[in-house]
């Protein structure tokens, strides 16, 4: 089992949201789960096009980036953590065009078993409309929400703790493959949604049509 920390801070290792992430890694890694650490912006991200080329033919983009080797990274992963400040109750712009480019994620739920966490922190330490944020973007993509943490930019002791004890939980979630109703429901409510659409859009999206049809969908 391992997982992969996202770390969308311009300052790398040196950004509060990475250094409680981390934290998160180390209840991870407790509980003997890996955690991959990778920074945006190390990678060139491009804006989605909307060419639909990823839908017609599974993970095929025109532009000339790193994003589809990232999100091979996340489909070969157990648990994602997503780790932003906070830019005006958004992620930062890097991690929304990186979530743009995920939209084959959205239309076939990929991340469909997996789990998902989130570290927010910022100046104000008002960080739950993005926690919240990055949850949702976790349930269209298929994957539960293990729990997500905020914070202010200068954060204590009990951050810490709870961070750490999110990477336990997260790490428990996965073991045990815990399934949490609530979610569940909302996730089952989004595949009912894009079935129709993949019914209607077959022609358009060859493959993806194709890997509803693989998994028993339709």
């Amino acid at each position: 089992m391992k997982t992969l920390l996202i770390s969308a801070s311009p300052r790398k290792e040196q950004g509060s949201s990475f250094l409680l992430a981390r934290e998160v890694a180390t209840g991870l890694a407790e509980e003997g789960i890996a955690c991959e650490a990778l920074y945006l912006d190390d990678y060139k991200l491009l804006f989605c096009k909307s060419c639909e080329a990823c839908h017609k033919n599974i993970l095929a983009c025109p532009l000339k980036d790193d994003a589809m080797a990232l999100l091979q990274k996340m489909l070969d992963a157990d648990g994602i953590l997503l780790a932003s400040p906070n830019y005006i109750n958004q992620v930062t712009g890097s991690l929304k065009v990186f979530f743009d480019r995920s939209a084959h994620f959205i239309h076939c739920l990929r991340l469909l078993g997996k789990y998902m966490a989130g570290v927010v922190t910022s100046g104000s330490g008002y960080g739950d409309p993005v926690i919240d944020y990055i949850g949702y973007y976790g349930r269209v993509c298929g994957a539960q929400f293990s729990g997500g943490i905020s914070a202010g930019q200068w954060y204590g002791k009990d951050k810490k703790e709870e961070a750490f004890l999110l990477g336990k939980k997260l790490a428990k979630d996965i073991r045990e493959k815990t399934v949490y109703p609530d979610q569940m429901k909302r996730i089952e409510e989004h595949k009912a949604h894009f079935a129709a659409i993949m019914k209607m859009r077959k022609d358009d999206w060859s493959e993806e049509y194709g890997y509803w049809i693989g998994k028993g969908w339709l």
